[in-house]
């Protein structure tokens, strides 16, 4: 059982004035994981005014000095290996192996290339007479989503204090844990008071707060679209910038050479993997008409052999979704694709065989699905695949790119001139070909109603950067 009753603000672990605590819930067994403080507007104004008073000093230091934190802080996080695999694993119900291999290692990335950056990034140019300063923006509100939920906090704050900023985090609320083993981090890494504060608590009265606080400078948020309209109509009182990552509904384009080993790889780790919550899962698997018998022959063993179970067992492939909310939701758009008249080819509604408590989900896979259907058109976040079939490389893209969303993207075929060709048309921030390997540090973000600005590497430092022109110098 998990006690974090205090929130980490201003140097120290505090009380929250309002004092409510909530009970969070292990998605593998339904029992009771741990209590968790959560925050009011009180505490928000408490935390806002410890980083900007921080703000005067830390967005003063030096490169080198800067640096030096996010390596102390990236080998803290190391050492804190297995508190952050178990925190992910307690939260998500995410396998452990997943939670070590992906979120854990994935957050450690963020700290070590945020340190690399900095060493040879460009705060000052020169254009004649005439310099341009990139210096930080100021307090950083960052509002960060339960399905990554460790990599999401860490590669925000990575980024901020790289840039100068000063960091006020607002985990999700179903996933606290590792942002609170973060803040321990950061603690003993000594980062100044006030630069880095955790406030933990619901998302319409801490995002609200902090988007609204006249005190707050930019907000990154990662999350709902609906969320995310909230944030940005509280952030434009003050006319503060707002960068959101938001939902996808990404495009697998199986061209007419793919090798489909390669292509129910892409689909078993991106959309399979952590129980289908990706917001860049390739949900919609567009495949030649001629292939699909061959596709599905390859594919439905492979769904089929997924070990579903416990987390914290050797050799599981997937683990519960997040909460009951969540598995009501697949289940509706189970039903939504049943009632359309999809062909169901494997899974379906209910839970697996054996799993009664828990919310474990049973991995899906429609065939005879058309691009406006709604389990085609809406995120899911479940394991629920929607194979579409083409007639032509032309009419793929034309579907891959008929969606509100445009944040990923996946192309497999054994031409690569071919695949390059497709990939440069369809509309996303990220595109992967032939399932290679992803990169933690590269410019991450989407197109359309997938959000605005990016994170990761010098992109998302320069989200927490302003622009100065100085003449005369």
């Amino acid at each position: 059982m998990r006690e974090y009753t205090k929130l980490y603000i201003d140097g120290a672990w505090r009380e929250p004035e309002q004092g409510t605590v909530l009970e969070l819930t292990d998605p593998a067994t339904g029992e009771v994981s741990g209590r968790v403080a959560l925050g009011g507007e009180a505490d928000v104004s408490r935390a806002v005014a410890a980083a900007r008073r921080a703000f005067v000093s830390y967005s003063r230091t030096s490169r080198e000095e800067r640096i030096a934190l996010l390596e102390r802080i990236a080998d803290g996080y190391e050492r804190r290996a297995d508190d952050m695999v178990e925190a992910v694993t307690a939260e998500l119900g995410c396998p452990r192996a997943l939670s070590r291999g992906m979120h854990f290692a994935a957050g450690l990335i963020q700290f070590r290339a945020a340190a690399e950056v900095l060493k040879t990034f460009e705060f000052v140019s020169q254009r004649g007479a005439t310099q341009v300063r990139k210096e930080p923006i100021g307090v950083a509100a960052l509002i960060t989503p339960w399905n990554f939920p460790a990599l999401q906090p860490a590669g925000k704050t990575a980024s901020a204090l790289a840039a100068g900023c000063t960091v006020v985090l607002k985990p999700a609320q179903l996933a606290p844990y590792s942002s609170i083993v973060l803040a321990e981090i950061m603690e003993a890494a000594g980062v100044p008071a006030g630069v880095f504060n955790l406030v933990n608590g619901r998302g319409s009265v801490i995002g609200n707060a902090l988007s609204s606080h006249p005190d707050v400078d930019v907000v990154s948020f990662t999350g709902s679209a609906d969320a995310a309209l909230q944030v940005s109509t509280a952030a434009a009182k003050t006319s503060k910038r707002v960068a959101t990552e938001l939902g996808g509904k990404s495009p697998q384009v199986i061209l007419p050479d793919a090798d489909l080993n390669v292509a129910v790889d892409t689909a078993l780790t991106w959309l399979m993997g952590n129980t289908g919550q990706i917001c860049s899962a390739p949900s919609r698997t567009l495949v030649p008409r001629e292939r699909l018998e061959e596709f599905l022959e390859v594919l439905v063993p492979q769904v089929e052999s997924l070990k579903i179970g416990d987390p914290r067992e050797d050799g599981t492939h997937m683990g519960p979704l997040i909460s009951a909310e969540q598995w009501q939701t697949v289940q509706h758009y189970i039903q939504e694709g049943l009632d359309a008249g999809a062909t169901l080819v494997t899974g379906g509604p209910g839970k697996p065989d054996g799993l009664d408590s828990g919310h474990f989900v049973k991995p899906t896979v429609f065939t005879g699905v058309t691009n406006d259907m709604t389990i085609a058109q809406e995120e899911i976040f479940g394991p629920v695949m929607s194979v579409i079939t083409y007639d032509s490389v032309e009419e793929a893209v034309g579907i891959a790119n008929d969606t509100r969303y445009g944040l990923a993207g996946y192309v497999t075929g054994t031409d690569l001139d071919a695949a390059r060709d497709v990939a440069s048309r369809i509309q996303a921030g990220y595109v992967i070909i032939n399932d290679a390997e992803f990169d933690w540090t590269a410019p991450w973000g989407g197109y359309k109603e997938s959000g605005n600005g990016r994170e990761w590497g010098p992109d998302g430092m320069n989200e927490y950067l302003e622009t100065k022109v100085v003449l005369g110098s």
